[in-house]
């Protein structure tokens, strides 16, 4: 690889994703924007289905940004449009490989790289099985190297690409810009003590990210004073507005409603982890990674989450707790420890930000990411 690395001075990559969403794999293409200068010998390009907050981000950020079209997989004319696009785009720039981000964009824009006869890598970020549509639609076109971003995801996905080398890489993770007077102006807003315990989950309104857990462990802490607990996300799709119906209503009935604050989307969440003490996500369903809870270390926050998925590979004893999953009583055992008195909670703060440079280091994990692809390229 050495050798290699040698002869490829520079690394042309083009990455290609939907751009409709915004969450973890977004948040990752920004990082690769907005700080490469880190690694000045991989050049980024992104091409996009979808104009958005994704594609309004990268082109802040100076990098080339390329529109494909909107593309519905049900009106197979938008397919063969985009990736007319895609074809000329290629024709007309030098790449020397494209990386294609989740199954729904390298099975529509994998086998136009291919048909390019340039190395495609896919980059699995979500947990999927096989046996989706999407999936077994994506598992048509052979990838050169697949990148997965825990080892827990790896476990579950590689099945689907068994011939495709791969690598498991962690995300660079940027620390969230906060100051020190943020934790006093957050609290003044929403009206809490600078002596009471804030408990914080940052996440969407989805049932797998463990709100009613965490509502039913905070249902046993009511004997204890001292603590709020703030859970921040929005809920824009039906679904989502009737799951935090229920979630208030649940609340409600366990009698903590006046202590746990629904905050609704933040674009502060910086200033949230400034402000609070525990950052608790007790999920119900295991995520691929977890971004927020690198956030969360970089803050200094302990992490309390479930004993599944990639919090595993990020939660470790220096740094926070991780519990059975379905388990109210043991969640709150332990937040009630980190609520009062404060000693173990502020070890671990200590250990979090140490935690989240091992795992997610930028310049760390953008070096590693040019060799991966320097050796495909």
């Amino acid at each position: 690889m050495t050798r290699l690395l040698r002869q490829i001075v520079d690394v042309r990559v083009l990455h290609v994703n939907a751009g409709n969403l915004y969450g973890g794999v977004e948040t990752l293409l920004v990082t690769l924007a907005r700080w490469r200068d880190l690694c000045p010998e991989m050049e980024p390009s992104f091409a996009l289905s979808f104009q958005g907050q994704l594609s309004q981000e990268l082109v802040e950020t100076g990098v080339p940004v390329y529109q494909l079209g909107e593309v519905r997989a049900s009106r197979y004319w938008t397919i063969h449009r985009a990736r007319r696009t895609l074809r000329r785009f290629l024709n007309d720039h030098r790449w020397d490989l494209v990386v294609t981000h989740m199954s729904w964009s390298h099975a529509v824009f994998g086998p136009e790289v291919r048909r390019a006869r340039l190395p495609v890598v896919n980059w699995a970020h979500g947990i999927s099985t096989g046996r989706s549509w999407v999936d077994r639609w994506a598992a048509r076109t052979p990838s050169d190297l697949m990148i997965y971003n825990s080892r827990f995801t790896q476990s579950v996905v590689s099945t689907q690409f068994r011939d495709a080398r791969n690598e498991v890489l962690y995300y660079p993770v940027t620390a969230l810009a906060a100051r020190a007077a943020d934790r006093d102006a957050i609290r003044r807003e929403l009206g809490v003590a600078s002596d009471t315990t804030v408990i914080l989950q940052v996440s969407r309104m989805e049932w797998w990210k463990g709100h009613r857990l965490h509502i039913d462990a905070l249902a046993q802490l009511k004997d204890l004073d001292g603590w709020v607990c703030w859970m921040a996300g929005g809920a824009q799709r039906r679904e989502e507005r009737e799951y935090l119906t229920d979630l208030q209503r649940r609340a409600a009935e366990a009698g903590i409603g006046d202590r746990l604050h629904f905050l609704g989307h933040r674009s502060d969440v910086p200033s949230l982890m400034a402000a609070a003490d525990i950052f608790c996500q007790p999920n119900e369903g295991p995520e691929p990674f977890g971004i927020v809870f690198i956030e969360a270390l970089q803050a200094g926050l302990p992490v309390v989450s479930t004993r599944m998925g990639g919090a595993c590979e990020i939660v470790d004893e220096s740094c926070g707790v991780l519990v059975p999953p379905h388990d109210p009583g043991v969640l709150a055992t332990h937040l009630r420890r980190f609520i009062k008195p404060a000693a173990d909670r502020r070890l671990l703060a200590q250990g979090g930000p140490r935690r989240a440079q091992a795992l997610c280091d930028p310049r760390t994990q953008l070096a590693r990411l040019f060799q991966v692809l320097a050796a495909t390229a």
